[in-house]
């Protein structure tokens, strides 16, 4: 399946937590739950999913503002510097 086209850029991961497979990210936009979110870096990595929950300062969010640090569960394994773009 194509990935659908990115539209403008949503943020960046700043760490990865391998275990529990949560990126954390900076948010460059307001993001909610429901939101689309593609997520690109390295040479392999380019996926798309949904954002079921966020964290915010460990507590559940339906959203979050812009300059924020959201916690996401990833459905793959994601690097410091990876792109992320809302659908």
């Amino acid at each position: 399946m194509k990935p659908k086209k990115v539209s403008k850029p949503a943020g960046i991961v700043t760490h990865y937590f391998d275990k529990i497979k949560v990126g954390v990210i900076k948010l460059a936009v307001p993001l909610k739950e429901g939101d689309e979110i593609r997520i690109m870096g390295g040479e392999n990595t380019d996926f798309n999913q949904t954002v079921k929950s966020m964290q915010v300062d460990h507590e559940l969010v339906k959203k979050a503002a812009k300059g924020k640090s959201i916690g996401l569960k990833v459905k793959e394994r994601v690097r410091d510097g990876y792109k992320v773009y809302k659908v």
